[in-house]
């Protein structure tokens, strides 16, 4: 994978836009010349993502979405069809940490909370923009994971689980498409100095943490017509790349 000038042309969708690791994705992704659409609740932080990448001779469509919106995730793929017709680029990249806590202590609600983002919010995506990135000359989607989906880890079961689950789902919606041009990954950012990782490790240094900014190269070049490979998993920290 290259940090090249490769998407000139190219539309790429990216949840989580306006913090973190979606802003950093989306940025990049508007640097190498694709058009972004930047969808996220938070307005404040799209409007700024909006005049950096226009200072970068970048253009954007912002979408204020709460992605527990289904019918709002419907409305935007027709929106999408009706513009362009196709969709080259999704960055599944929104997410809840939700509660740490044992799970027989996990609220209800706060479940249902964190499943909708990290799960269903993702196959809501893939079910209204399945077609667009099928209708695309070398579709490609790639959704952020976790390394909490290994060897379990106390208290985070709620967010390992939505993690286990998401995984599970694009492994199988990859190997659907695989006679297709379309190619579906998994993405693992490791320790990022994100929002989310200050919520679970409220007394960690985050100077120590890499910054969205560093992986955010390494995440737009899997949405490139160059990467090509499929149903595979990079994992950012060790810097390798490995089939599912």
């Amino acid at each position: 994978m290259t940090d090249t000038n490769d998407l000139s042309g190219k539309v790429v969708l990216v949840t989580g836009a306006s913090r973190g690791i979606g802003y950093a994705a989306a940025r990049e992704a508007g640097r190498r010349g694709a058009h972004v659409i930047a969808v996220a609740r938070t307005v404040g932080g799209l409007e700024e993502l909006d005049d950096e990448i226009q200072a970068l001779g970048g253009a954007t469509t912002l979408v204020p979405l709460d992605l527990k919106d289904a019918d709002g995730i419907d409305r935007l793929g027709a929106a999408i069809y009706e513009r362009w017709g196709h969709l080259d680029g999704l960055i599944g990249n929104a997410g809840l940490l939700g509660t740490l806590t044992p799970v027989p202590h996990i609220a209800p609600d706060e479940f249902d909370k964190v499943m909708a983002i990290n799960v269903t919010a993702n196959y809501r995506l893939l079910r209204s923009l399945d077609v667009l990135l099928r209708r695309a000359e070398a579709g490609r989607a790639v959704f952020v994971t976790s390394f909490s989906t290994g060897p379990s880890r106390p208290y985070w079961g709620l967010y390992a689980a939505g993690k286990a689950a998401l995984e599970a789902l694009v492994t199988s919606y990859a190997g659907e498409v695989a006679n297709t041009a379309l190619k579906v990954n998994l993405f693992d950012p490791g320790v990022v100095r994100t929002a989310l990782r200050a919520k679970a490790m409220p007394g960690e240094d985050p100077e120590t943490l890499t910054r969205p900014e560093a992986v955010a190269p390494r995440l737009v070049d899997m949405v490139a017509p160059d990467f090509t490979a499929t149903r595979s998993l990079f994992d950012f920290p060790s810097g390798t790349l490995a089939a599912l």
